[in-house]
């Protein structure tokens, strides 16, 4: 496994494509083998608008610079005042050239 660097931005995270609220994101971005590119981090975000989607399926993060991300939260469970969760991506990422060291 290889660091790659950091995604950073703001987006719309959806549900099943349908809009859920405006979020920020972290991501650091690894190589696991040849072509395949995963990354974790943190989304934060309005923090009644992520309890009502924290740990459903099908979410994507459509970033301002036009990437669709499939992401799912990592995290057993979210603290009701908690704005920030951990999750994971496996879709949508840039390829290994593309990520900010």
């Amino acid at each position: 496994m290889r660091y790659l660097g950091a995604l950073r931005g703001s987006g719309m995270l959806e549900q099943d494509g349908r809009p859920v609220g405006r979020a920020d994101f972290e991501f650091d971005g690894y190589l696991v083998r040849r072509g395949e590119v995963v990354a974790s981090g943190e989304v934060h975000m309005d923090s009644a608008q992520l309890a009502d989607v924290f740990g459903s399926n099908g979410l994507t993060l459509r970033t301002d610079d036009g990437r669709v991300l499939s992401l799912r939260f990592s995290g057993k469970r979210l603290l009701p005042q908690d704005g920030v969760a951990h999750a994971d991506v496996r879709e949508g990422l840039p390829g290994e050239d593309e990520w900010r060291r």
